[in-house]
């Protein structure tokens, strides 16, 4: 069985992993993320991912590299990770009451070779109404800070989400059917690491 390397620090997504029981090897990568700004954003997130991918296989001789890119997109506007709390606050009160969309773009890279598969989740998040003094204390838990849309679904900012259409592991980072439909492609069964 090939050596699975993540190509992220994202703690949930190696959390995922994890939870799935599948060994993997964290490997980090630096890349451009400049997009054009009319690219959609099914588009702006598989590029990345592949983007960390080949990053990833520049570092690397055999093995299966996965990596990810999520986004968070209200009425067709990518919302990135926050600059600060103020930010983090501006963000989140935008997606009070409103339905928004996560993305999450996905690539499988093996080496060698490079036979390369890539794809991407969507699913809708509907967040109720939060005053702002609720608001004000999850941005000062720290949380939101590290995360696209300002908020974790797996975390605190669960007290806010009222429903969600489609894979909930995809608004945490990694829809992880998808990720194992993808490998069983490369003829990777993910249970045959339940050993």
């Amino acid at each position: 069985m090939p050596t699975i390397y993540l190509a992220s620090s994202s703690p949930r997504r190696r959390d995922l992993l994890n939870q799935i029981n599948l060994p993997h090897i964290v490997i980090a990568t630096d890349v451009d993320e400049s997009l054009p700004g009319e690219m959609p954003p099914a588009e702006q997130v598989m590029e990345l991912s592949r983007r960390k991918a080949r990053a990833a296989a520049r570092q690397l001789a055999v093995g299966v590299i996965i990596a990810a890119d999520t986004v968070v997109v209200l009425n067709n506007e990518v919302l990135g990770k926050p600059e600060n709390e103020a930010d983090a606050l501006a963000i989140l009160e935008r997606l009070q009451g409103a339905t928004h969309e996560v993305y999450t773009g996905l690539t499988v890279l093996e080496l060698p070779g490079e036979r390369v598969l890539t794809d991407f989740e969507r699913t809708t998040v509907k967040m109720r109404e939060a005053d702002r003094a609720e608001l004000m204390r999850y941005v000062q838990s720290g949380e939101p800070l590290d995360k696209a849309g300002a908020y974790g679904i797996q975390g605190l900012a669960s007290v806010f989400v009222e429903g969600i259409r489609g894979c909930y592991f995809n608004v945490v980072g990694l829809p992880i059917t998808r990720l194992v439909l993808m490998l069983k492609k490369m003829d990777i069964d993910v249970s045959a690491y339940w050993r």
